[in-house]
């Protein structure tokens, strides 16, 4: 189960990303993800992803 809140979740699926997946299309489709609804809750609180860094900023 994620985390509700949006800063836990930011550290949540970046350290997901940064460990374990190459791509955040790899993490919500292993972990059964909604990317638009992920993309859209860290993006209300300013964060967005870069795919060159494979984490949100």
């Amino acid at each position: 189960m994620l985390p509700n809140d949006p800063i836990m979740l930011l550290s949540y699926v970046n350290t997901k990303l940064r460990d374990s997946y190459a791509t955040l299309d790899l993490l919500c489709s292993d972990l059964n993800i909604d990317r638009d609804a992920l993309v859209r809750k860290l993006d209300a609180v300013d964060y967005t992803y870069d795919a060159r860094q494979n984490r949100f900023v």
